[in-house]
């Protein structure tokens, strides 16, 4: 119970930073390679307090890690988290599938009887 409740927060963080246009192109920039604070925040017409927030999120979720040399910050993907994210998407998509797949053969055995009538 409590491992299933620490796997619902952990997809519950994902799918919140994964909420935002602005962290989502970021994570699209980071998926080419690692990128400095600068590099990311220079498509977006934002101060940069702002946009530091939004790498805040990503890193808090752990979809993404950061380093310092120096005074420079490099920011990468952490791909662990999106497999998470994915897992619990194929879940969602099997259980559907599967109630999809009983509607039809639902459907199929009243046409079958309406037909047989």
């Amino acid at each position: 119970m409590v491992s299933e409740m620490v796997q619902s927060a952990v997809v519950d963080d994902v799918f919140h930073a994964l909420s935002n246009p602005t962290r989502r192109k970021v994570l699209e920039r980071l998926f080419v390679g690692p990128a400095t604070v600068s590099e990311l925040a220079a498509p977006f017409d934002m101060q940069l307090p702002s946009f530091v927030q939004h790498l805040s999120v990503l890193e808090q979720s752990r979809l993404v890690k950061s380093r310092k040399r120096g005074r420079v910050r490099t920011y990468e993907i952490a791909p662990e988290r999106f497999k998470i994210a994915e897992h619990w998407l194929t879940e969602r998509r099997q259980l559907w599938e599967a109630r999809l797949d009983r509607f039809d053969q639902y459907v199929k055995q009243l046409k079958k009887k309406e037909s047989d009538s």
